[in-house]
């Protein structure tokens, strides 16, 4: 009974596991163009209508990028970007993103 209780907290943990790989996330940044407008770390948007980043729930990064790609949302280059990526690519963004320190925008600009 201990070692089936065992398994099902081990699974459980598992599935709630961040997928994500921060380092390949941070790699993407700079490569996927995500700096330009929200910073290298997330928390330096380019304009006021673009959202920090750092600090952000992974699983809400993930729905958002995802939602972006399959048009559930809608921001004309949010798609664009959205588009070329791949579910392992969105979860590593999303681990980079979420792993950073959210800093206040008054600080920022």
């Amino acid at each position: 009974m201990i070692r089936v209780l065992f398994a099902v907290a081990a699974l459980t943990l598992a599935l709630h596991a961040q997928a994500g790989n921060a380092e390949k996330g941070k790699e993407l940044v700079k490569s996927k163009a995500c700096a330009a407008c929200h910073g290298e770390l997330g928390d330096k948007p380019s304009a006021p209508d673009q959202p920090v980043l750092a600090g952000q729930y992974n699983d809400y990064l993930v729905r958002a990028l995802t939602d972006y790609k399959d048009g559930r949302r809608t921001n004309a280059i949010m798609k664009g970007m959205a588009a070329s990526l791949s579910k392992q690519e969105i979860e590593d963004l999303a681990a980079w993103f979420s792993s950073q320190k959210a800093t206040s925008l008054h600080n920022q600009r």
